[in-house]
């Protein structure tokens, strides 16, 4: 089931709506080159938010499909004793990246698990040596966690918000305690540790 006029370019202006609030002029280039407009940033997002609460729009992942066609890939996925399936799609804006739907064993219903943006499969991670190597939407979730083990998740402030708790180096080497926010699984900001 499609979902007329709403298409991989309103969904990635959805997630872009979430970003602004930490990284507005990223967000602002990012929407000139999907050659749209703040207004139209809105509306998708008001869309969005009607979409999920209509007990006739689909649900989950299939509301993903329903925007974005058929995944480019669906990944069997292990998570402790669930067995549990990935969808990934690709997104313009984020090459090198997929959004993914994580979703759980038929089971139990199926229910969405998480959704975020994650490192396509070959595409190559980076790699940060320092503090200075975190730029706004430089990494995801999983590639600050390789380089900073052992990164400890926190729930982040909203639903599509996530943090992680780490220690790295500072451009001087010395171990700094850092807490990173990231809005759909993509870094936003690095700051000093605390609540």
């Amino acid at each position: 089931m499609a979902i007329h006029g709403f298409g991989p370019t309103e969904f990635q202006l959805v997630l872009l709506r979430r970003m602004a609030d930490f990284n507005p002029d990223l967000v602002e280039a990012a929407v000139r080159r999907l050659a749209a407009s703040r207004p139209a940033m809105r509306e998708a997002n008001k869309r969005w938010q009607a979409m999920l609460r209509s007990p006739r729009s689909p649900r989950g992942a299939d509301r993903c499909a329903a925007v974005l066609g058929p995944p480019e890939a669906t990944v069997p996925r292990r998570i402790g004793d669930l067995a549990c399936t990935a969808r990934q799609w690709p997104l313009p804006l984020w090459p090198d990246l997929r959004f993914e739907s994580l979703v759980g064993p038929a089971d139990a219903g199926r229910p969405l698990l998480n959704e975020w943006l994650v490192r396509a499969p070959g595409a190559p991670a980076p790699r940060p040596a320092t503090l200075a190597d975190l730029t706004p939407w430089s990494c995801v979730v999983a590639d600050l966690g390789a380089a900073f083990p052992p990164a400890r998740p926190r729930e982040g402030s909203a639903p599509t918000r996530f943090r992680l708790d780490f220690t790295a180096p500072d451009a001087d080497g010395r171990a700094r305690s850092c807490t990173a926010d990231f809005t759909w699984g993509l870094l936003q900001e690095v700051r000093p540790a605390g609540p």
